[in-house]
């Protein structure tokens, strides 16, 4: 499954935030792009987890 990515400086908590539009705006949070990006993927993994395999892909 691709899915896009929307990844912003938040400045009032000084972190970075990764959203998922495409899947009711998963989102979440990571000190650095790499760790918000990392985040996201497993924010996405636990939403599609009780979803049939072929829906993963």
């Amino acid at each position: 499954m691709i899915v896009r990515a929307i990844l912003e400086w938040d400045e009032e908590v000084q972190s970075y935030s990764a959203t998922c539009p495409e899947l009711n705006f998963v989102s979440s949070y990571g000190d650095s792009r790499e760790e918000a990006i990392s985040n996201l993927k497993d924010a996405i993994e636990l939403m599609l987890e009780p979803l049939p395999d072929y829906l993963h892909e």
